[in-house]
């Protein structure tokens, strides 16, 4: 099956691909903030805890999140250092504040610029915490402000302030690997969606394919074919309906054939039987025209149309059993090569319409064909110019490397445009000055049954003035 964008089976398969994908998604993305979360919060709890613990072992505690200087000394910059060298270590940086002087963790990489006022100004009350990104890299940063104890007990703040940043890059290490993990399960389960949703769609689909065959087989004209029904699904239910249905088609389709084969026996047989008596009235006519002459002018007008139906009878007559051998597949093509020019001279001269027609073509243009049935369609093009179009009427012909082209042009009003799609339909006359015409409607369909027996085509042109029909038999 061609691979179509918007096919159903493009569809089902995107289809299954967005939802494996967004379930993926949702599970993945769901899934990794809550062990992000939990990640972080860990690390977080344990920073927190490692300050208070290393604070605690060289100060006493007083609250749950204060720490105190346990000396009335002033604070001097040795102890700040010591402060800042207790709580340093791997993956930290510290500042520590009293007043004007500031201590860092050596080599310490960052300032008080990098300390958030709002985490100064809360690190007064409280030990407080923030994750920050500083430099693209991810650190904690724990912020408090140790407090001094007079020998009485009582508590006051003494302006020192920690400030202890915690390197998170080894959570977020683990966060990447941990993407790079989803993102990868990912890739395997999108690729395995796809698989199945390739599979799936194609054992869908594979009735729906089967079910197209058959419909294109129908119409194709096999009407007997059928599909077998598997299971007891939709698909299963939709193959029953089609068999059922070209069963009933093939039924009635056999039906109107024989109907149709009964109406052409009875064409052929009721033209055939009309042959004889049609013979004798023709004979009968001919002797009552020369008598015409002496009857009485209404006699004589009405001896005068009774041979002239007479005649259109004979005509229809022949056009029908004509007709009926092309429908019963009688009509036999005898091809022999032929002077084409012999051809339409003696099939105008044989009519008396050498005098009316202008022929044109090159001397000794030799071709296959078959020269009766070339002479019933050159006889009906030409006289129907004659009768329904003006003078001058010009046929002309030549051979190219395709084959044999001849062309029947005249010079009258021309039909109308909608009507030249139906000028080869069976009893079509374009026109009511046609449809009182004393011709069978027929002539032009016989041509065009002439013609395709040859393989060839007859078309109809609207010119100006007049029509233009043009013959092509091509080579054998």
């Amino acid at each position: 099956m061609t691979w179509v964008p918007t096919g159903l089976r493009a569809r089902l398969v995107i289809t299954f691909l967005l939802v494996a994908v967004t379930a993926s998604a949702m599970v993945a993305g769901l899934g990794y903030q809550l062990v992000r979360r939990e990640l972080l919060d860990r690390a977080e709890r344990a920073a927190v805890a490692d300050v208070r613990d290393t604070l605690s072992t060289i100060t006493l505690p007083v609250g749950a999140s204060d720490v105190v200087w346990p000396s009335d000394s002033t604070v001097t910059d040795d102890d700040l250092a010591g402060l800042v060298n207790a709580l340093s270590g791997p993956g930290r940086s510290v500042i520590m504040t009293y007043g004007d002087l500031q201590h860092t963790s050596p080599g310490g990489r960052f300032t008080m610029n990098d300390v958030p006022d709002q985490l100064r100004w809360q690190s007064g009350r409280r030990l407080v915490y923030q994750r920050l990104r500083i430099e693209n890299q991810p650190w904690l940063l724990v912020a408090t402000q140790i407090q001094r104890v007079n020998q009485s007990g009582a508590q006051r703040a003494t302006g020192l302030t920690a400030y202890v940043f915690v390197s998170l890059a080894e959570e977020e290490g683990v966060l990447f690997r941990l993407r790079t993990a989803l993102a990868q399960a990912g890739g395997i389960t999108l690729t395995i969606a796809l698989t199945v949703a390739l599979v799936s769609a194609r054992r869908v689909l594979l009735p729906v394919r089967r079910l197209g065959v058959a419909a294109r087989a129908l119409g194709a004209g096999e009407l007997h074919v059928r599909l077998p029904v598997r299971g007891k699904d939709e698909l299963a239910e939709l193959t029953a309906t089609f068999n059922e249905t070209a069963a009933a088609l093939e039924h009635t389709v056999s039906e109107l054939r024989t109907l149709e084969s009964l109406s052409r026996r009875f064409v052929a047989d009721v033209s055939h039987e009309l042959r004889t008596p049609l013979t004798a009235m023709t004979a009968v006519t001919d002797m009552l025209t020369e008598d015409a002459a002496r009857l009485p002018d209404d006699a004589g007008e009405a001896m005068l149309i009774v041979v002239r139906e007479i005649d259109r009878l004979r005509v229809l007559v022949e056009h029908l059993i004509e007709i009926s051998r092309f429908d019963s597949g009688a009509a036999v093509l005898r091809q022999e090569r032929v002077d084409v020019g012999d051809c339409l001279a003696d099939s105008l001269e044989m009519r008396g319409w050498a005098d009316q027609v202008k022929l044109t073509m090159p001397v000794g243009l030799m071709f296959s064909l078959d020269p009766r049935r070339f002479d019933v369609i050159v006889a009906n093009l030409v006289g129907n110019a004659l009768q329904h179009g003006s003078p001058p009427v010009q046929v002309q012909a030549r051979v190219d490397r395709q084959g044999l082209e001849v062309t029947v042009r005249d010079h009258g009003k021309g039909i109308p445009e909608q009507a030249l799609p139906h000028v080869f339909d069976r009893f079509f006359k374009a026109g009511s000055d046609r449809a009182r015409s004393v011709g069978s409607g027929l002539g032009l369909a016989i041509a065009k049954a002439n013609a395709e027996l040859h393989n060839g085509t007859i078309t109809a042109e609207r010119r100006e003035p007049g029509t233009l029909f043009r013959l092509r038999i091509p080579r054998s």
